[in-house]
């Protein structure tokens, strides 16, 4: 078995760890998927992968949270640790709006 690119943390942090692959975070069907690189997060405008074998082909890990192995259910907040030391917030009750994507806490580095 190989290593995930991200671990789970409480019931709605990923923490990305791995720089070669990014995440592509699917939260269920109505919300827009997330694209967590090691420079940052941002919104996925691009063709989701119908597999997980189709990501790592486009050098991603699809990371569906409503998953038993990840949260289990469709979250309202996310939390996401990323390689270059912030966290973000993803608030998926304002899909819309700035507040959809936000430094939850900056580098102490």
């Amino acid at each position: 078995m190989t290593e995930k690119p991200y671990l789970v943390s409480g019931r709605n942090t990923l923490i990305h760890k791995i720089r070669k692959l990014d995440l592509l975070v699917v939260n269920g069907d109505d919300t827009p998927p997330i694209l967590v690189t090691y420079k940052g997060i941002k919104r996925y405008e691009g063709k989701i992968p119908e597999n997980k074998r189709e990501a790592k082909m486009m050098d991603m890990e699809l990371v569906d949270v409503t998953t038993g192995e990840i949260f289990g259910d469709e979250k309202t907040l996310i939390f996401i640790q990323t390689l270059n030391g912030k966290e973000y917030k993803i608030d998926y009750s304002k899909p819309d709006t700035s507040m959809f994507i936000k430094i939850h806490q900056d580098s102490i580095f």
